[in-house]
């Protein structure tokens, strides 16, 4: 508490702080305000009610602090993006509205969080958060005023938001080692360039029907008649979607790979890593705007990164794909590894969803969301530390001692 709350400058709101954080962790089902101020014996709702739906404390350095600790208890061997969802009743919670609900496998009315975190094989945990706002909440002059969304604030693609937060977290000196994610942001063009113009290596996962060439691929112009413009270089053959292009490796192509032992055993499949260059409209305009801003010509050559295919046992044909733009010495196996990671984000969300209560929070502002949410994740963080380096359950363990308040919160 001392060190993550440090940016909060009164002391009565650390000590709400340290009372919510509580609230939190205790047992019982529900974590909205009224059920932990019902179980905590020091716990007073409308104080913990003003301290996160009014209270005008800046959750961002608590994050910054949060975030510059678990990186360093973590070593992190990856960055994870990913989104959340949180069914919600209603039109007035902010940023709510009908879209994809993840939690419920449907269009549905929630609210969406972009989320990054900080994953090794054995601890993760988040490290931002981003809250998705609908287009419809652009000119909804009257939910946007109730709940208190501030003005610069717009709709901005969950894709965007991600590499929004990588941006706040270079500000605080932390680097990704890589950056890890599924289809739904693997697949967008615009977001793979994002990561590479920040110099961030990535392993991402895509759907089988990305269009690529083959590394050795080379484009060439037709001869110049002397008449209009000069012709420019493109590929003469026509792209191929990467389900095609690795199940025409043949399996004899692909090798078994263990990256990880589960509950039940080794957790192997097979794999075969590939050379591409991924085509696509839009794919072929950001190389050539790469190109034109730094050598102002562009030869039409596309940008070369490493296809990942997985053909398990059993399957007719190879069913799932990553793109990486690690270096090409990069062992396959170090590369199944960091496509399969995001494993561990899995329990973070069940954690802080089931567990600590990230979904429960029954506010409807925009500062109440972020309080929340910086709120759970502190607990979230304080509880992967003990995981990480558990104490003994002595009196004289200052994890796991108790203290008296000395004053109701």
């Amino acid at each position: 508490m001392a060190d993550v709350f440090a940016s909060i400058p009164r002391k009565d709101q650390r000590a709400k702080g340290d009372c919510y954080l509580r609230g939190l962790m205790l047992d019982g089902r529900r974590k909205s305000i009224q059920a932990m101020a019902a179980r905590l014996p020091d716990g007073n709702e409308q104080n913990l009610q003003q301290f996160v739906n009014q209270s005008t404390w800046d959750p961002v350095p608590v994050r910054r602090r949060i975030a510059e600790r678990m990186v360093t208890r973590i070593g992190p061997d990856a960055w994870a993006v990913d989104d959340v969802s949180f069914p919600k009743d209603g039109r007035m919670s902010v940023g709510v509205g009908h879209q994809y609900c993840g939690a419920l496998g449907k269009q549905a009315n929630c609210q969406v969080a972009v989320s990054v975190h900080a994953v090794s094989d054995a601890a993760s945990c988040p490290l931002n958060w981003r809250l998705f706002l609908p287009q419809e909440w652009v000119d909804d002059a009257v939910r946007r005023q109730r709940t208190g969304v501030p003005k610069d604030v717009g709709h901005r693609e969950k894709w965007r938001l991600a590499l929004d937060a990588l941006d706040e977290l270079a500000g605080w000196g932390l680097v990704p080692p890589v950056v890890v994610a599924d289809a739904g942001y693997g697949q967008n063009a615009d977001f793979r360039a994002g990561l590479a113009e920040r110099g961030h290596a990535y392993v991402v996962g895509i759907r089988g029907d990305i269009t690529v060439q083959p590394h050795d691929a080379h484009p060439t112009a037709p001869a110049w008649s002397g008449n209009g413009r000069r012709p420019q270089p493109r590929y003469r053959q026509p792209p191929v979607p990467v389900a095609e292009l690795a199940a025409a490796a043949g399996r004899q192509a692909f090798s078994e790979v263990t990256w990880r032992q589960g509950s039940r055993g080794p957790m192997t499949s097979r794999f075969l890593a590939m050379r591409v260059r991924p085509s696509g409209v839009r794919s072929r305009r950001l190389a050539q705007a790469a190109a034109v801003a730094g050598h102002g010509r562009w030869d039409g050559v596309l940008p070369q990164v490493r296809l990942l295919a997985e053909w398990p046992d059993g399957e007719e044909e190879p069913t799932r794909f990553w793109l990486s733009d690690l270096p090409g010495d990069t062992p396959i196996a170090e590369l199944v590894r960091l496509a399969k990671i995001r494993w561990r984000i899995e329990h973070d969300y069940r954690e802080l969803k089931h567990g600590l209560g990230l979904d429960h929070f029954e506010g409807r502002s925009w500062t109440g969301w972020h309080h929340h949410a910086t709120l759970v994740t502190a607990a979230h963080a304080f509880l992967t530390e003990q995981r990480l380096a558990p104490k003994a359950d002595t009196p004289d363990s200052p994890s796991t001692r108790s203290s008296t308040p000395s004053k109701t919160c």
